[in-house]
């Protein structure tokens, strides 16, 4: 896999990840209730594997269309 693509999913999900644990665990983060680290984490793994996989699915595509 290329790293442009790997680069790409970790600036993604780093972004998406943190809107969603603000979301998610809004009451952990500002002190009325303990952060749940495990959702915390899966939560960046979630955009990280979606971004990741889009992107090759449509770089395979592409690769497909330019040979037929």
């Amino acid at each position: 896999m290329r790293k442009t693509l790997i680069k790409r999913a970790v600036i993604i999900a780093m972004i998406v990840g943190s809107i969603l644990n603000v979301i998610n665990q809004f009451d952990g983060f500002f002190g009325v209730e303990s952060i749940d680290w495990l959702k915390a984490s899966l939560t960046y793994c979630v955009p990280f594997v979606v971004s990741l996989v889009s992107s090759y699915i449509t770089i395979k595509e592409m690769n497909k269309e330019k040979r037929a």
